[in-house]
């Protein structure tokens, strides 16, 4: 089991932080369209959560598991591959001197001035954003924060997985028609 989550958890973070640069390359600014860009990379590599699962239930396990065994198979690989995704991000971090937080928040204001926002609530968000931004500051703080980005993804994709791919040794002989 332990040789599934680590090779799958690899081919899946591989192709997770490929995405996650590919988007920060080319569509970063683009608002919304980054985020789906990004969400759609991550759905992208866990998928490779529901090959782990079905390879370990065929190969393994003569093709029978039950739900929590697929599942703790699929967390394993998810869990891999959310430290590519979070380890990825902090050499991101690192690379650009740490720049993101500031680069954003003046970002957002330029949005709100665009948007036509009042003086009142761009002061808001400057001071939450600010607060926010030391709080940045700390790895811990940051790399929880991006586990919480792909984080809900792997659990969905893990428990899908599992749902789908359980199979009981006790399989019912169906009678053919005739």
């Amino acid at each position: 089991m332990g040789r599934i989550i680590a090779v799958y958890g690899v081919i899946s973070g591989v192709i997770v932080v490929l995405g996650m640069q590919l988007s920060i390359a080319f569509v970063s600014d683009h608002g919304t369209m980054g985020m789906v860009a990004g969400y759609l990379s991550m759905l992208v590599a866990l998928l490779f959560v529901f090959v782990g699962v079905k390879r370990y239930r065929d190969g393994s396990l003569g093709g029978v598991i039950g739900f929590w065994k697929a599942l703790q198979v699929g967390l394993g690989i998810a869990f891999v591959s959310s430290l590519f995704y979070v380890l990825s991000w902090e050499v991101y971090m690192w690379h650009t001197g740490g720049t993101f937080m500031t680069d954003y928040i003046a970002q957002s204001i330029e949005d709100m001035r665009a948007a036509g926002k009042s003086a009142g609530e761009i002061a808001a968000f400057s001071a939450e954003m600010g607060a926010m931004a030391e709080q940045y500051k700390n790895p811990l703080f940051r790399m929880a924060l991006t586990l919480t980005e792909i984080l809900p993804v792997a659990l969905l994709v893990s428990l899908v997985s599992a749902a789908l791919l359980r199979k009981s040794s006790f399989m019912p002989a169906t009678q053919p028609r005739g």
